[in-house]
This record gives C-alpha cells, sequence and structure tokens, in this order.
C-alpha cells in the first residue's frame, strides 16, 4: 500500500532544514484539513456546557487512541495529553525533557440556541459552540496530527490540555491545580476570532484580552402599595438609577485612555405590579486593561452604589465582587516567535493585526505561570456570512481557516523546542552556581550580557574607525587622482 505523505515525512531519516520543517509542516496540514474540518463540525453538533464535558472529552480521547498518543484524565471532564520529541537531544539523560511546551484547547459550549442553518447545528437544545471551542479541539487535534508525523524535529516535550470550563472562568485554575503547568517552559493558545479577517493570525504583544470581574449589587428599599408611591422607596427605581450612575465611572471617573467596561447584565425586583419592591439585585461584569483601574474598581462602584441609594432614601450593597480572571497578556518573545511562525507558514499576507479586545479569557492563568502567548486565528469573511460575533446565535466561522490555525501551533512548538534552554545558554560554571545561588546566576548572567553587549559595541566601533579610515584615504587618492589630471590637462 502506497504511503500518504504524512507517513513518508515520519519515515525520513534524514535531518530537515528549517525550510523543510516548514514544509512538511504545511503539506501534513493539507493533507488532514478534511479530518480537521470533519472534528470541528462534529464538536458543533455536539456541545456540551462548563463542567459538563463528558461526550466531547470521551470524543477527544477515541482521537488520540486513534493516533496513539497518550494522556491523562485528572478531571472529570478534560485531559492532558503528551507527545514526546524522538529528537536525540529531546530527553536529558535523567529522563526529563530538555524543553517542555503547553498547548491549550478550550472545549465547553455556551447555553446559546443555536439560530443557523449549518448542517451539523447543536443537537443539544439550548447549547452551542457559539466562541468557536469547537474549532480550537479541532485545530489541536490538526496540530497533534502534524506534530505527531514529525516527533524527530521534536526537541523536547508537548504537553496538550484540553481543558473544560474555560466560560465560566474556572477551567484554568483547576487544571493548573492538577499540575500542568508544573515543569513547562512556555505556554500557546490560539482563540478563532470573528473580528480579525479569515486567513491572517494576530499575535501582537501586550495585553490581549481584559481582566474579567464580577459583582452583584443587592437594593433595600420600602415596600408599598403601587397606588401611594410616597410610601416607600422603590427598590427598582434606586437599582436603576444605579445602573446608569455606573456609567459615569467609565466616563468621568478614569482616563479616557484607559479601556473600561461595566455592564449590567442582569435587575431583578418587585414580587407584583401593584407593588412598590421593596428589594431588588443588579448583576454585572467590569473588563479593564490597566492594572491601576482594575485595582480602584471595587471601591468606585461601591462609593456610587451607596450613595445613589441613599439620595433615594434606599440602601444598597455591593454584595459580591469576583475577580474571574486576569488579562491575557502576551511575551514579547513569544509573540515575535508566533508571528515568525506565521509568517513561515501562512506568508507575509497572514500577518493579521489586531487592537486586542475587553472580552476575558482564563488562558491568563497559564501565563501567570509561564511566559506564552495568546493568538487569534482570523475567520472574519463576509462572502460567506462569517461576520456575527462571538456568542451571537448566528456565529458561523470560515473552516477554511482551521489547518492554517494548525499548522501555526505546530511550527511555534518545534520553534520554540529547538531554541537552547537557560542551562544550555548558562555554560557549565554559570549553571553550577545557579544550583546554590540563583540571584548570583542572575547577576552573572547579567553582567555577561553586559560583556557581550560591550564586546559588539567595540567591534561597531573598531568597524566603524575602519570605515572612517578608508573613507580618508579614499578622498586623499580622489584628491591626488584628480589634481594629476589637473596637471595634465594644464600640459596639453
Amino acid at each position: 500500500m502506497a504511503k500518504t505523505r504524512a507517513q513518508q515525512i515520519m519515515a525520513a531519516v534524514e535531518t530537515r532544514s528549517a525550510d523543510e520543517v516548514t514544509a512538511a509542516i504545511q503539506e501534513i496540514a493539507t493533507e488532514f484539513e478534511p479530518y480537521i474540518i470533519k472534528q470541528r463540525r462534529h464538536f458543533h453538533k455536539h456541545p456540551e456546557p462548563s463542567l459538563h464535558e463528558e461526550r466531547t472529552t470521551s470524543d477527544i480521547a477515541n482521537q488520540l487512541d486513534a493516533m496513539n498518543i497518550p494522556y491523562e484524565r485528572p478531571l472529570e471532564t478534560g485531559l492532558v495529553a503528551t507527545l514526546r520529541g524522538t529528537a536525540p537531544d529531546a530527553y536529558r539523560e535523567d529522563g526529563t525533557p530538555r524543553r517542555r511546551i503547553l498547548l491549550r484547547a478550550d472545549i465547553d459550549a455556551l447555553p446559546v440556541t443555536e439560530q443557523t442553518d449549518e448542517p451539523f447545528k447543536s443537537v443539544n437544545e439550548g447549547y452551542m459552540h457559539a466562541c468557536g471551542h469547537d474549532c480550537h479541539i479541532a485545530m489541536m487535534l490538526g496540530t497533534l496530527q502534524i506534530l505527531r508525523h514529525m516527533t524527530d524535529d521534536i526537541h523536547g516535550e508537548v504537553r496538550i490540555v484540553f481543558q473544560p470550563s474555560e466560560e465560566n472562568g474556572k477551567g484554568a485554575k483547576m487544571m493548573i491545580a492538577q499540575g500542568v503547568t508544573e515543569g513547562v517552559d512556555g505556554a500557546y493558545a490560539a482563540h478563532i476570532w470573528s473580528e480579525v479577517d479569515a486567513g491572517t493570525v494576530s499575535c501582537e504583544p501586550g495585553p490581549r484580552m481584559a481582566n474579567t470581574d464580577w459583582f452583584r449589587v443587592d437594593v433595600r428599599g420600602t415596600s408599598c402599595h403601587g397606588a401611594m408611591p410616597q410610601r416607600g422607596h422603590d427598590a427598582i427605581m434606586v437599582a436603576a438609577e444605579i445602573v446608569n450612575a455606573l456609567q459615569t465611572i467609565v466616563s468621568r471617573e478614569i482616563s479616557p485612555y484607559e479601556p473600561a467596561v461595566i455592564t449590567v447584565g442582569e435587575l431583578h425586583g418587585g414580587t407584583a405590579r401593584n407593588v412598590i419592591a421593596g428589594t431588588a439585585y443588579l448583576t454585572g461584569t467590569v473588563r479593564t486593561y490597566g492594572d491601576t483601574t482594575h485595582d480602584q474598581m471595587p471601591e468606585l462602584i461601591r462609593r456610587i452604589v451607596e450613595h445613589t441609594a441613599a439620595a433615594l432614601g434606599a440602601e444598597a450593597q455591593l454584595t459580591d465582587y469576583t475577580i474571574a480572571n486576569y488579562k491575557v497578556e502576551n511575551d514579547a518573545a513569544s509573540s515575535e516567535r508566533c508571528r515568525q511562525a506565521v509568517i513561515k507558514c501562512l506568508g507575509a499576507e497572514g500577518e493579521g493585526h489586531y487592537r486586542g479586545t475587553l472580552s476575558g479569557e482564563d488562558f491568563s492563568e497559564y501565563l501567570h505561570e509561564v511566559p506564552g502567548v495568546l493568538a487569534f486565528v482570523g475567520t472574519r469573511n463576509p462572502a460567506i456570512g462569517a461576520t456575527f460575533a462571538q456568542h451571537s446565535c448566528f456565529y458561523k466561522i470560515d473552516e477554511s481557516v482551521l489547518a492554517k490555525g494548525a499548522m501555526v501551533a505546530a511550527q511555534y512548538a518545534i520553534d520554540f523546542l529547538a531554541e537552547p534552554t537557560q542551562e544550555e545558554l548558562d555554560g557549565p560554571a554559570i549553571a553550577a552556581v545557579a544550583e546554590k545561588n540563583p540571584a548570583l546566576a542572575e547577576k552573572l548572567r547579567s553582567a555577561r550580557q553586559t560583556a557581550a553587549g560591550a564586546r559588539d559595541a567595540m567591534h561597531d566601533a573598531r568597524t566603524a574607525r575602519h570605515a572612517a579610515i578608508q573613507g580618508i584615504h579614499d578622498a586623499r587618492a580622489e584628491a591626488r587622482r584628480e589634481e594629476k589630471a589637473g596637471k595634465s590637462d594644464s600640459e596639453r
């Protein structure tokens, strides 16, 4: 039986150049593109809410079994797979990987009733993959199809986290509590995004997704007959005033250069249509980028809540303020590595640009543990109606981007693991110091970098000096030639 191209690449014994590695990634991704799309449609058809991803987890496990990739299930839902590199230097003598990268895909769906006409639309009433997590699962399975055929190019170990419960902000913390970031040197995740053009990937450094907080306000007034409002204090009216007053925080309390959103998503109160409500409550979310603004928010909300209620003869209290997730902030080096991976796989035209969003993502929890990057894989394509925002019941994606996302993730992982470790950069002398005195080792690294910088500066200065001397010599030679030519002309 003839081997597929992926099998041929896997069977090759020669060492591949960087360009050959990228070409292999592209070829295998193209071969498995129908598989990736098929998986996306399957998971889209069977969405499950946060912490209830039982079938989703089982179906992912079946795919890993078919690929002969080992995995563990540390939680009731979700799993962690391991792909071992077979490059000669992938593991140290003690059996530990020289480098380990974590790749994450979230797997839960939303409580949204799908209103599309797709043949693979949700069969689970009231739930939908309206944020793209079905795509994340499929792209990661595609990435594994690529990498499992290229283990000789993997100079370390790949840890793949299929994470539950991203939508309620709990899953990353739960996985980290199970130790998934231990022994990890870097992390990568991708998010399908409706505001980025299909065929491009955005991975700029800095804040990309916002600090995400939740709050609740309880209002206590005085109930009375609806025909005698003067005898009570209307909790619903007070709550409505608080909703409006909270918006002055964004417009008047913080700098216009600081992105911030305060959204009240629920307001509940009253017991009957002819009764002035004695109690009410509202819940909402706060989104920020700046650390100072984020820290100020609870006190700003508390002050407005209490004083607005008091002005109307009622009482109100900020009864809950929960920091769900901190902002996703891409590490500069990781962003540049990702950008290069995009250019390698998709060409310069594949580099996308996006300002970021005030949406939240619990991938930030991993980035608090290790440096890494979240890439936005663009899926916006008006020609096929792929324009609806995340969480829309009409959400649709351009499936041609899925194989591209798998390519970039595979390229990033291979490139990351091929880079030298800190131990390799240190050499034996600093490595020995680091074991007993990390602070001193860091000073030695800094001193070495300073010395290297000084050597580079000296080299640049010497080069400039030689260039200047050569310029003087050339100028003098030219002057002599002109002088000689002038004399010859006069003699004629």
